[in-house]
């Protein structure tokens, strides 16, 4: 085992309460605690996502697909091909807004949250 371990991935937001509840909804996880700066969500494994407050007159959402505010960093999910419709379905009704579909032959769907971060749903 490796000296360091990867701990919490922090995510910039506006609403860090909302944030983190759109995405325990799309991954069937649990909101673990925090404050109106900093909220976590917990998966079943013990892998944690944390939502971190920026002044909503601060907060500049990412660009995509240009770089005029870059994404630096988006979030893949697996998802079996057989499930992709269901999945879009429901981080769509969640308020996910589709940004580039699967076509010509990709095997990714990309996203933005509510708060403007990409993300993918990736077939596996």
């Amino acid at each position: 085992m490796g000296l360091i371990k990867l701990g919490v991935v922090a995510l910039d937001c506006p609403d860090p309460r909302a944030l983190a509840n759109f995405y325990a909804q799309v991954l069937d996880w649990q909101v673990t605690g925090g404050d109106d700066e900093w909220i976590e969500i917990a998966g079943p494994t013990g892998r944690t996502l944390a939502f971190q407050q920026v002044p909503e007159a601060d907060y500049r959402p990412p660009q995509w697909p240009g770089q005029e505010t870059p994404q630096q960093l988006h979030l893949d999910f697996d998802v079996r091909r057989a499930d992709i419709d269901e999945a879009e379905r429901k981080v769509l009704a969640l308020g996910a807004k589709l940004v580039q579909g699967d076509a010509e032959g990709r095997d990714w769907r990309v996203y933005l949250d509510p708060a403007g971060h990409p993300f993918c749903l990736c077939l596996k």
